[in-house]
């Protein structure tokens, strides 16, 4: 069934920036066309600056009564302010990734962690429980995952951020909830992340480092055990710098389309109430990327 734009469409998108290298609107409209619904998925460039830029996009859900909205980089934190409600998990977590428009009242969610972990056991068998993991990264991406990692009872986590006082809030602020997990901020410099690799069982890149145009992560994997597992958040491209250099270290890795999936079909499910194609919309992000799983 071919996706029809008609006056009963309603609309749903993104709103980050950048968003042109997003694969989440073929993800979704190929679902929308699969199931026969009436919703078609549009990004959205929406700039950081000047001020009040989000907070006019984010209204605009309201006035053009959109069905919800994904919030990606960098406004999954300041989104949080422009919003009637926040859930509870995404309130915890300090970071909305899907707002919802229920009858005129936008209320924030969090699909990232839920769909990070989900990929993350089913990629590779992993579960943080017990484990020792490295965060690199503090923004609004790093908090979900963090958060999820913290909730399954991993037993340490270092957070790494160009930033440190960023990485020290952060730290803090999560180490007052879980109590039970040792946390500790570390400068993001390829000397100390070295030092602190020796028993790290999961390493996780939550920043953009390592996208397209964005640049790699400057660390060495080298320190790392033969058990560790290297994840990264980014998908576009489907092999960073940062999996290749664990891939050729022999170590496993897991990349950032799966959890894009994963997060996507429960936002699609929180938006329509149906059950996520999902084949479907692993299908369309892999063709969108010209590429397959690594």
């Amino acid at each position: 069934m071919k996706l029809k734009i008609t006056g009963h469409t309603k609309v749903v998108g993104i709103y980050g920036d950048p968003v042109g290298h997003s694969v989440s609107p073929a993800m979704h409209n190929a679902a929308f066309e699969a199931l026969g619904l009436g919703l078609v998925y549009v990004p959205f460039r929406v700039v950081a600056e000047p001020a009040g830029v989000l907070e006019t996009a984010v209204a605009a859900i309201k006035a053009l009564s959109m069905l919800g909205m994904n919030i990606t980089i960098p406004h999954k934190e300041r989104v949080i302010r422009c919003l009637d409600e926040v859930d509870e998990h995404a309130r915890e977590v300090g970071a909305v990734n899907t707002v919802l428009n229920r009858n005129g009242v936008l209320v924030g969610c969090n699909t990232d962690g839920s769909g990070y972990m989900l990929s993350l056991r089913e990629e590779t068998g992993l579960t943080p429980k017990g484990k020792r993991v490295l965060v690199i990264g503090a923004g609004g991406a790093a908090r979900a995952v963090l958060y999820s990692i913290l909730a399954s009872g991993s037993a340490e986590v270092f957070v790494a951020n160009r930033t440190t006082d960023k990485a020290e809030t952060l730290a803090s602020e999560f180490g007052s909830r879980f109590k039970k997990a040792a946390i500790k901020a570390i400068e993001l410099d390829r000397e100390i992340i070295n030092e602190h690799s020796a028993n790290i069982d999961l390493l996780v890149n939550t920043t953009s480092l390592g996208m397209t145009g964005k640049g790699e992560l400057d660390i060495s994997l080298e320190n790392l055990p033969e058990r560790a597992v290297v994840s990264d958040i980014v998908y576009c491209p489907l092999e960073t710098g940062l999996l290749k250099k664990a891939r050729v270290r022999g170590l496993k890795t897991h990349n950032g389309l799966s959890m894009l999936v994963r997060q996507g079909a429960i936002t699609f499910e929180l938006w329509t109430g149906r059950k996520a194609p999902i084949e479907v919309m692993k299908k369309a992000a892999l063709e969108a990327l010209g590429g397959t799983f690594l």
